[in-house]
């Protein structure tokens, strides 16, 4: 099932075209990747969806339907720029967001604690918001941005500030929504969690959309003809690969070029008759980090 389509999405700002004819879905269930240098439109799209501005083509649909007001409540949103009421109590700033959200205060109170509870910060609900530390602000507001267990949510760079045990925490809350059906759209530049957590992906440039699909598939789409060998001994020249060289670490795999018209088989057949002692051999997937600076530096170069 589509949980969200933008459908020929525009939007220019005088002569400025903030995007431009952005189609993408997403489907129910999924962490789904928002990708793009800043600037390339992610913001006004979020902002679209959650209807702080309008487009001024196209169409974005929610739940099956066009979008409405009402649907906002079934929505979720963690802004890129952070706000909280400095002066008040963590747990009275949760449940005035519960509230927004149409539950009853004593629901929204109940689900502050429990969600204070998932981020590990249970200790902080009487705390006035400027007592938190950077990180602890940054909890509670993902705390607070699914207070309501929204069907929907998007989160804009919800790592932010946060360690590598914290960012794990994270991780996990959006594993566990995936794995009860809700669905994360995450807007980030960390590309290392792009690969872990994302199931589809868009990338967006300039307004336009540059690469849509699965990771895997995008991965493939744009890998060089390379494949990971770990060998016993120093590989064999054969004519399907053209270049060998180490890769990083110390964990004896080498990369290798395949000549052109040569497929993984081809090579690896080459290289046992050859004599080559494989341990393994698998085709060499660029990471999401490499395609989205090839992507974003063809675009900046043509």
């Amino acid at each position: 099932m589509v949980i969200l389509a933008f459908d020929g999405i525009s939007k220019h700002y005088g002569q400025t075209v903030a995007l431009g004819d952005v189609s993408f879905e997403v489907d129910a269930g999924e962490i789904f990747g928002l990708l793009g240098p800043n600037g390339a439109g992610k913001s006004t799209l979020i902002r679209i969806l959650t209807d702080i501005i309008r487009a001024d083509a196209g169409e974005v649909r929610v739940f099956g339907e066009p979008r409405r007001r009402e649907h906002l409540d079934r929505l979720g949103y963690l802004p890129e720029e952070r706000g909280l009421y400095t002066k008040q109590s963590v747990i009275d700033v949760m449940t005035y967001f519960g509230s927004l959200k149409g539950l009853s205060r004593a629901d929204a109170r109940a689900r502050a604690l429990e969600r204070l509870e998932k981020v590990e910060l249970p200790q902080v609900a009487s705390w006035k918001i400027n007592r938190l530390s950077k990180g602890m602000g940054q909890k509670v507001q993902i705390a607070a941005a699914l207070i309501s267990d929204p069907e929907l949510c998007v989160l804009d760079e919800p790592t932010t500030g946060l360690d590598p045990v914290n960012v794990r925490l994270v991780q996990d809350l959006l594993l566990e929504r995936r794995s009860r059906g809700r669905t994360t759209v995450l807007s980030t530049h960390q590309m290392n969690q792009v690969e872990a957590l994302c199931d589809r992906v868009v990338l967006i440039n300039k307004g336009r959309t540059m690469v849509y699909g699965r990771v895997d598939e995008v991965r493939r789409r744009y890998s060089l003809p390379e494949v990971r060998i770990r060998s016993r001994s120093p590989l064999p020249q054969v004519p399907q690969v053209t270049a060998v060289r180490n890769g990083q670490g110390a964990d004896g795999v080498q990369r290798a070029r395949l000549a052109d018209g040569a497929s993984p088989s081809d090579a690896l057949t080459a290289l046992v008759v050859a004599g080559a002692v494989i341990e393994s051999f698998e085709p060499a997937l660029a990471p999401m980090e490499e395609i989205f600076l090839r992507v974003v530096g063809e675009e900046v170069h043509a």
